[in-house]
Protein backbone atom coordinates (compact mmCIF):
# COMPACT_ATOMS: atom_id res chain seq x y z
CA UNK A 1 0.00 0.00 0.00
CA UNK A 2 1.46 3.26 -1.29
CA UNK A 3 1.58 5.64 1.73
CA UNK A 4 1.77 8.99 0.08
CA UNK A 5 -0.80 8.31 -2.71
CA UNK A 6 -3.54 6.32 -0.47
CA UNK A 7 -2.95 7.92 2.63
CA UNK A 8 -1.04 10.78 2.78
CA UNK A 9 -3.28 12.22 0.33
CA UNK A 10 -6.67 11.00 0.24
CA UNK A 11 -7.59 10.02 3.95
CA UNK A 12 -8.53 13.06 6.18
CA UNK A 13 -9.36 13.50 9.85
CA UNK A 14 -12.80 13.94 9.20
CA UNK A 15 -12.86 10.56 7.39
CA UNK A 16 -11.49 8.91 10.48
CA UNK A 17 -14.03 11.19 12.50
CA UNK A 18 -16.75 9.77 10.40
CA UNK A 19 -15.47 6.15 10.87
CA UNK A 20 -15.60 6.72 14.70
CA UNK A 21 -19.05 7.78 14.76
CA UNK A 22 -20.60 4.93 12.75
CA UNK A 23 -18.87 2.01 14.60
CA UNK A 24 -19.92 3.40 18.00
CA UNK A 25 -23.70 4.09 16.52
CA UNK A 26 -23.68 0.85 14.31
CA UNK A 27 -25.64 2.28 11.85
CA UNK A 28 -24.49 5.25 9.24
CA UNK A 29 -28.33 6.80 9.66
CA UNK A 30 -27.81 7.32 13.41
CA UNK A 31 -24.17 8.23 12.71
CA UNK A 32 -25.62 11.36 10.47
CA UNK A 33 -27.50 12.40 12.96
CA UNK A 34 -24.87 12.57 15.32
CA UNK A 35 -22.24 14.54 12.84
CA UNK A 36 -24.99 16.62 11.99
CA UNK A 37 -24.63 15.89 8.33
CA UNK A 38 -26.74 13.83 5.53
CA UNK A 39 -26.53 10.28 5.61
CA UNK A 40 -25.28 10.18 1.53
CA UNK A 41 -22.54 12.00 3.13
CA UNK A 42 -21.49 9.45 5.51
CA UNK A 43 -22.06 6.72 3.26
CA UNK A 44 -19.91 8.13 0.63
CA UNK A 45 -17.05 9.00 3.22
CA UNK A 46 -17.14 5.07 4.48
CA UNK A 47 -17.27 3.91 0.70
CA UNK A 48 -14.20 5.92 -0.53
CA UNK A 49 -11.95 5.37 2.45
CA UNK A 50 -12.77 1.16 1.44
CA UNK A 51 -11.58 1.90 -2.26
CA UNK A 52 -8.46 4.23 -0.85
CA UNK A 53 -7.44 0.96 1.40
CA UNK A 54 -8.42 -1.41 -0.83
CA UNK A 55 -10.21 -3.55 2.14
CA UNK A 56 -13.94 -3.43 3.50
CA UNK A 57 -14.21 -1.77 6.73
CA UNK A 58 -18.08 -2.82 7.51
CA UNK A 59 -20.81 -5.69 7.01
CA UNK A 60 -23.75 -4.15 6.19
CA UNK A 61 -26.82 -5.85 6.75
CA UNK A 62 -30.81 -4.74 7.52
CA UNK A 63 -29.89 -4.29 11.44
CA UNK A 64 -26.83 -1.80 10.45
CA UNK A 65 -23.31 -2.28 10.27
CA UNK A 66 -20.29 -4.22 11.99
CA UNK A 67 -16.46 -3.79 11.64
CA UNK A 68 -14.77 -6.06 9.90
CA UNK A 69 -11.09 -7.22 11.01
CA UNK A 70 -10.02 -4.53 8.79
CA UNK A 71 -12.39 -1.85 10.27
CA UNK A 72 -11.61 -2.83 13.56
CA UNK A 73 -7.09 -2.04 13.27
CA UNK A 74 -8.33 0.86 11.27
CA UNK A 75 -10.69 2.31 14.09
CA UNK A 76 -8.28 1.54 16.67
CA UNK A 77 -6.07 4.25 14.58
CA UNK A 78 -8.60 6.37 14.69
CA UNK A 79 -9.04 6.34 18.35
CA UNK A 80 -5.40 6.95 19.07
CA UNK A 81 -4.77 9.64 16.33
CA UNK A 82 -7.98 11.63 18.07
CA UNK A 83 -6.84 11.20 21.30
CA UNK A 84 -3.24 11.85 20.73
CA UNK A 85 -4.71 15.54 19.42
CA UNK A 86 -6.94 15.58 23.02
CA UNK A 87 -3.30 15.17 24.99
CA UNK A 88 -1.70 17.34 22.82
CA UNK A 89 -4.12 20.36 23.59
CA UNK A 90 -3.77 19.20 27.18
CA UNK A 91 0.03 19.11 27.06
CA UNK A 92 -0.17 22.84 25.56
CA UNK A 93 -2.27 24.09 28.67
CA UNK A 94 -0.56 21.87 31.27
CA UNK A 95 2.93 23.61 29.77
CA UNK A 96 1.68 27.22 30.87
CA UNK A 97 -0.26 25.85 33.91
CA UNK A 98 0.53 21.76 35.33
CA UNK A 99 -1.56 22.65 38.21
CA UNK A 100 -4.95 23.28 36.07
CA UNK A 101 -6.92 21.28 33.52
CA UNK A 102 -8.53 17.61 34.12
CA UNK A 103 -7.25 14.20 34.80
CA UNK A 104 -9.15 10.92 34.07
CA UNK A 105 -8.38 7.72 37.00
CA UNK A 106 -9.70 4.59 36.86
CA UNK A 107 -9.48 2.42 40.06
CA UNK A 108 -11.13 -0.78 41.46
CA UNK A 109 -12.99 -1.14 44.30
CA UNK A 110 -10.70 -2.08 46.62
CA UNK A 111 -8.64 1.17 45.83
CA UNK A 112 -11.60 3.19 46.26
CA UNK A 113 -11.76 2.11 49.64
CA UNK A 114 -8.99 2.75 51.09
CA UNK A 115 -5.93 4.09 49.72
CA UNK A 116 -7.57 6.91 46.66
CA UNK A 117 -9.51 8.93 48.80
CA UNK A 118 -7.21 10.14 51.06
CA UNK A 119 -4.67 11.20 47.70
CA UNK A 120 -7.69 12.66 45.32
CA UNK A 121 -9.05 14.80 48.66
CA UNK A 122 -5.64 16.23 49.35
CA UNK A 123 -4.10 16.88 46.06
CA UNK A 124 -7.36 18.70 45.40
CA UNK A 125 -6.81 20.79 48.38
CA UNK A 126 -3.18 21.05 46.76
CA UNK A 127 -4.28 21.90 42.99
CA UNK A 128 -7.83 22.75 43.53
CA UNK A 129 -7.94 24.03 39.37
CA UNK A 130 -7.31 20.35 38.75
CA UNK A 131 -10.46 18.60 38.08
CA UNK A 132 -10.30 14.42 39.06
CA UNK A 133 -12.66 11.74 36.89
CA UNK A 134 -12.43 8.83 38.57
CA UNK A 135 -14.21 6.01 37.36
CA UNK A 136 -14.24 2.32 38.53
CA UNK A 137 -12.40 -0.42 36.56
CA UNK A 138 -11.67 -4.16 37.13
CA UNK A 139 -8.05 -5.14 37.92
CA UNK A 140 -8.24 -7.86 39.85
CA UNK A 141 -8.84 -10.08 36.56
CA UNK A 142 -6.03 -8.29 34.79
CA UNK A 143 -8.30 -6.65 32.67
CA UNK A 144 -7.35 -3.03 31.19
CA UNK A 145 -9.94 -2.30 28.54
CA UNK A 146 -10.26 1.22 29.57
CA UNK A 147 -7.04 1.90 29.55
CA UNK A 148 -6.33 0.62 26.72
CA UNK A 149 -9.82 2.25 24.83
CA UNK A 150 -8.48 5.39 26.38
CA UNK A 151 -11.23 6.12 28.72
CA UNK A 152 -8.72 6.87 31.67
CA UNK A 153 -5.56 8.34 31.36
CA UNK A 154 -3.60 6.36 33.85
CA UNK A 155 -5.01 3.30 36.61
CA UNK A 156 -4.27 3.00 39.86
CA UNK A 157 -4.32 -0.40 41.39
CA UNK A 158 -2.90 -3.58 43.19
CA UNK A 159 -1.88 -5.09 39.92
CA UNK A 160 1.17 -7.82 39.63
CA UNK A 161 4.26 -6.25 37.74
CA UNK A 162 3.10 -8.44 34.74
CA UNK A 163 5.20 -7.95 30.79
CA UNK A 164 2.07 -6.95 29.22
CA UNK A 165 3.85 -5.34 26.38
CA UNK A 166 1.35 -2.14 25.70
CA UNK A 167 1.16 -1.51 29.48
CA UNK A 168 3.72 0.20 31.39
CA UNK A 169 3.37 -0.18 35.37
CA UNK A 170 4.92 1.94 38.10
CA UNK A 171 5.60 0.89 41.66
CA UNK A 172 3.49 3.12 44.08
CA UNK A 173 4.13 1.12 47.70
CA UNK A 174 4.20 -2.18 48.47
CA UNK A 175 2.26 -3.40 51.92
CA UNK A 176 0.79 -6.66 53.64
CA UNK A 177 -2.38 -8.47 54.25
CA UNK A 178 -3.81 -8.15 57.18
CA UNK A 179 -6.48 -10.26 59.06
CA UNK A 180 -9.88 -8.50 60.00
CA UNK A 181 -13.28 -9.37 61.54
CA UNK A 182 -16.00 -7.08 62.62
CA UNK A 183 -15.43 -5.03 65.94
CA UNK A 184 -18.38 -7.12 67.22
CA UNK A 185 -16.98 -10.37 66.11
CA UNK A 186 -15.97 -12.82 69.43
CA UNK A 187 -12.41 -12.72 67.45
CA UNK A 188 -12.06 -8.54 68.10
CA UNK A 189 -12.11 -9.06 72.32
CA UNK A 190 -9.14 -12.02 72.10
CA UNK A 191 -5.75 -10.93 72.81
CA UNK A 192 -4.12 -13.94 71.39
CA UNK A 193 -5.00 -15.46 67.66
CA UNK A 194 -3.71 -17.46 65.31
CA UNK A 195 -4.54 -18.26 61.73
CA UNK A 196 -5.30 -21.68 62.61
CA UNK A 197 -7.91 -20.88 64.83
CA UNK A 198 -9.70 -19.53 62.21
CA UNK A 199 -9.68 -22.33 59.83
CA UNK A 200 -13.51 -23.17 60.41
CA UNK A 201 -14.54 -19.79 60.65
CA UNK A 202 -17.01 -18.12 57.50
CA UNK A 203 -14.43 -16.62 55.38
CA UNK A 204 -15.13 -13.51 52.52
CA UNK A 205 -12.40 -13.59 50.77
CA UNK A 206 -11.83 -13.19 46.95
CA UNK A 207 -11.80 -15.96 44.27
CA UNK A 208 -8.11 -17.65 44.60
CA UNK A 209 -7.54 -17.17 40.91
CA UNK A 210 -7.59 -13.34 40.75
CA UNK A 211 -4.90 -11.32 41.68
CA UNK A 212 -5.67 -10.51 45.65
CA UNK A 213 -6.81 -14.10 45.79
CA UNK A 214 -3.59 -15.32 44.44
CA UNK A 215 -1.45 -13.42 47.00
CA UNK A 216 -4.21 -14.50 49.89
CA UNK A 217 -3.73 -18.35 48.94
CA UNK A 218 0.23 -17.88 49.10
CA UNK A 219 0.06 -16.79 52.83
CA UNK A 220 -2.09 -19.56 53.56
CA UNK A 221 0.84 -22.13 51.77
CA UNK A 222 3.36 -19.83 53.54
CA UNK A 223 1.80 -20.60 56.78
CA UNK A 224 1.54 -24.73 56.12
CA UNK A 225 -2.38 -24.43 56.29
CA UNK A 226 -4.83 -25.49 54.10
CA UNK A 227 -6.68 -22.56 52.58
CA UNK A 228 -10.18 -22.25 53.59
CA UNK A 229 -12.88 -22.69 51.51
CA UNK A 230 -14.74 -19.20 51.31
CA UNK A 231 -18.64 -18.83 52.35
CA UNK A 232 -18.62 -15.63 49.87
CA UNK A 233 -16.07 -15.25 47.16
CA UNK A 234 -16.26 -12.25 46.00
CA UNK A 235 -13.88 -9.16 44.69
CA UNK A 236 -16.21 -6.19 45.55
CA UNK A 237 -14.47 -4.05 48.79
CA UNK A 238 -17.53 -3.17 49.45
CA UNK A 239 -19.39 -5.93 50.40
CA UNK A 240 -16.28 -7.89 51.82
CA UNK A 241 -16.20 -4.88 54.04
CA UNK A 242 -19.52 -4.60 54.92
CA UNK A 243 -19.71 -8.23 55.42
CA UNK A 244 -17.06 -8.26 58.14
CA UNK A 245 -18.46 -5.43 60.14
CA UNK A 246 -21.40 -7.66 60.72
CA UNK A 247 -19.22 -9.56 62.97
CA UNK A 248 -20.69 -12.89 61.10
CA UNK A 249 -17.34 -13.12 58.90
CA UNK A 250 -13.48 -12.83 59.31
CA UNK A 251 -11.24 -11.86 56.05
CA UNK A 252 -8.33 -10.50 54.76
CA UNK A 253 -7.38 -6.98 53.16
CA UNK A 254 -4.47 -4.71 52.32
CA UNK A 255 -3.14 -2.63 55.15
CA UNK A 256 -4.13 0.65 53.92
CA UNK A 257 -7.81 -0.67 53.66
CA UNK A 258 -8.19 -1.91 56.87
CA UNK A 259 -6.88 1.35 58.97
CA UNK A 260 -9.27 3.37 56.73
CA UNK A 261 -12.60 1.80 57.47
CA UNK A 262 -11.77 0.74 61.30
CA UNK A 263 -13.70 3.65 62.82
CA UNK A 264 -15.94 4.31 59.76
CA UNK A 265 -17.04 0.92 58.79
CA UNK A 266 -16.60 -1.02 62.78
CA UNK A 267 -13.38 -2.99 61.24
CA UNK A 268 -11.00 -4.72 63.86
CA UNK A 269 -8.08 -6.11 62.68
CA UNK A 270 -7.00 -9.10 64.65
CA UNK A 271 -3.44 -9.51 66.08
CA UNK A 272 -2.32 -12.25 63.71
CA UNK A 273 1.37 -12.42 62.44
CA UNK A 274 0.74 -13.21 58.80
CA UNK A 275 3.55 -14.87 56.92
CA UNK A 276 5.52 -11.75 54.94
CA UNK A 277 3.10 -11.60 51.71
CA UNK A 278 2.85 -8.00 50.12
CA UNK A 279 0.16 -6.32 47.43
CA UNK A 280 1.68 -4.05 45.17
CA UNK A 281 0.08 -1.09 44.32
CA UNK A 282 0.80 0.53 41.13
CA UNK A 283 0.41 2.97 38.11
CA UNK A 284 -0.75 1.93 35.13
CA UNK A 285 -0.36 3.50 31.54
CA UNK A 286 0.17 2.70 27.94
CA UNK A 287 3.58 2.58 26.75
CA UNK A 288 2.38 4.33 23.86
CA UNK A 289 1.20 7.18 25.51
CA UNK A 290 2.67 10.59 26.15
CA UNK A 291 0.82 11.32 29.43
CA UNK A 292 0.54 15.04 30.33
CA UNK A 293 1.93 17.00 32.99
CA UNK A 294 -0.88 17.12 34.97
CA UNK A 295 -0.95 13.14 34.81
CA UNK A 296 2.73 12.95 35.74
CA UNK A 297 2.37 15.86 38.70
CA UNK A 298 -0.41 13.53 40.20
CA UNK A 299 1.62 10.63 40.18
CA UNK A 300 4.21 12.05 41.54
CA UNK A 301 1.79 13.26 44.59
CA UNK A 302 0.75 9.85 45.17
CA UNK A 303 3.67 7.81 45.18
CA UNK A 304 5.39 10.52 47.87
CA UNK A 305 2.25 10.32 50.09
CA UNK A 306 0.82 6.93 49.58
CA UNK A 307 3.74 5.34 52.14
CA UNK A 308 2.46 8.21 54.53
CA UNK A 309 -0.97 7.20 54.32
CA UNK A 310 -0.57 3.28 54.41
CA UNK A 311 1.82 4.09 58.06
Amino acid sequence: MDWVDRIGRRIKLRDLHVLLAVAESGSMSKASAQLAVSHPVVSKTIVQLEQSLGVRLFERSAKGVELTPYGTALLGCGIAVFDEMRQGLKRLQAIADPAAGELRIGCPEITMAGLLPIIVERFSKQYPRIQLHVQLVQTALMQFQELRERKIDLLIGRVQQSGVDDLKSEMLFTEPFLAVAGSGSKWARRRNVKLADLRNEPWVLPPYDSVPGLLILQIFQAAKLEPPRPTIVTLSGQLTVTLLTGGGFVGMLPASVSPFNRKRAGLKILPIKLPAVHTVASVVTLKTRTLSPTARLFINYARNLAPLVTL
